[in-house]
């Protein structure tokens, strides 16, 4: 392979990376471009490997460049040497859905701040870069949301768009649980923050915004727990595969922005390679040219879907649901989430390429051609067994 060049034009060193939560839908992708596109080694750290399972098998071109550790990270003393051994650490390990946030909050806490604390710990104290994932969550509520609906402000950019370093975070009263993922979120970005300004920590703070493709979450009773809920790609994905209608909380008026993971995962690769231009850096990883409100991604996941399975859709193809009903007690929701693209534009010369139709259409051909069979079957047997 050709000696590949960063940003600045110098030859791009081979490292070593301890990937903290390699097995999922993120680290899954990053390992494929690591693996097919550089020359990096990887201890892909994690409980499951399923979805790097491809990547594991003997007699790859790679495979002495990936190693896979079955380690949780809250118990085990093996992490702090793996970091030691690695030149950059990435973590990506977090309880991210929204359903567990209001059910399981006290997990939600525990797994994104105090299961980070070692980690930040040990590669502050063995002066190991260090790549964490946070999240657009950190954001909260806009400050547009709190003018009256029809206020002209409320269309102002300066209200809405999203800056890592201007825009404060808001959150909703305590007994909102839903929050507990982004104030630990929140408090372990600041924790990083402050290694870096009083120990020389080098970091770099990554807020995905939405990021979407094949291996996201799991379909509910085929490779995940029946009574799981995914977040809305997948919830969505999961409902049009059974033919049942797409449930639209609160009537689907949240706006959101998505991004292709294949996108997302070349902005991460750029902090990589180019840590002059990366450290001490926070990046929101975002299309702000996708956005749609909830109610419009069901309806066009629905129109795609039933153009790539040949199925008509159904003639109501939605049906509202309260948060409450569906998420439980202490539901809140950020309202708009925009993000502002200027840092990592002027840091890495980044910006997203996939229109918010080609994602979805990728994704969904992926999800129909995976998992349609399956559910089928399932649906089948659950006729039958009534």
């Amino acid at each position: 392979m050709a000696s590949r060049m960063d940003l600045d034009g110098r030859p791009i060193d081979a490292i070593t990376i301890c990937m903290i939560g390699g097995g999922g839908f993120i680290g899954s992708h990053l390992c494929e471009r690591l693996m097919h596109d550089t020359q990096h080694t990887v201890m892909a750290v994690d409980v499951y490997s399923d979805k790097i399972e491809h990547l594991l098998q003997p007699g790859q071109p790679w495979s002495n460049r990936i190693q896979f550790h079955r380690i949780n990270i809250k118990h085990d003393p093996r992490l702090e040497g793996l970091i030691k051994m690695a030149d950059l650490t990435i973590n990506l390990a977090a309880i991210c859905t929204p359903a567990d946030y209001n059910t399981r909050p006290l997990d939600t806490i525990y797994s994104n701040f105090i299961d980070a604390l070692p980690v930040v710990k040990y590669c502050s104290e063995n002066n190991k870069r260090l790549i964490h994932f946070s999240t657009c969550e950190v954001y909260g509520k806009t400050i547009g949301s709190f003018l009256p609906k029809d206020h002209p402000l409320r269309q102002d950019p300066a209200f809405y768009v999203l800056k890592e370093d201007e825009s404060p975070c808001i959150f909703g009263p305590i007994e909102k649980q839903r929050w507990s993922y982004a104030c630990a979120k929140q408090l372990i970005e600041r924790l990083i923050y402050a290694e870096g300004a009083e120990n020389g920590l080098d970091f770099t703070i990554v807020r995905p915004f939405n990021w979407i493709g094949p291996r996201m979450d799991f379909i509910p009773g085929i490779d995940g727990p029946s009574e799981g809920v995914p977040r809305v790609l997948a919830c969505f994905s999961n409902g049009l595969l059974r033919g049942e209608p797409l449930k639209l909380v609160d009537g689907g008026q949240s706006q959101r922005t998505f991004v292709y993971i294949k996108d997302a995962i070349e902005a991460v690769l750029r902090m990589i390679e180019n840590p002059s231009r990366a450290n001490g850096h926070i990046f929101n990883v975002g299309n702000p040219n996708n956005e749609v409100t909830v109610r419009q991604l069901a309806e066009l996941m629905t129109e795609l879907y039933s153009k790539i399975s040949g199925k008509p859709p159904l003639e109501n193809p939605t049906i509202d649901i309260s948060s409450k009903e569906f998420y439980g007690e202490g539901y809140d929701d950020s309202d708009k989430r925009i993000p502002d693209m200027t840092i990592i534009k002027q840091q890495l010369d980044w910006e997203p390429q996939t229109s918010l139709s080609d994602l979805l259409e990728f994704t969904l051909t992926y999800q129909h051609k995976t998992y349609s069979h399956a559910v089928k079957q399932a649906m089948s047997q659950s006729t039958a067994s009534s």
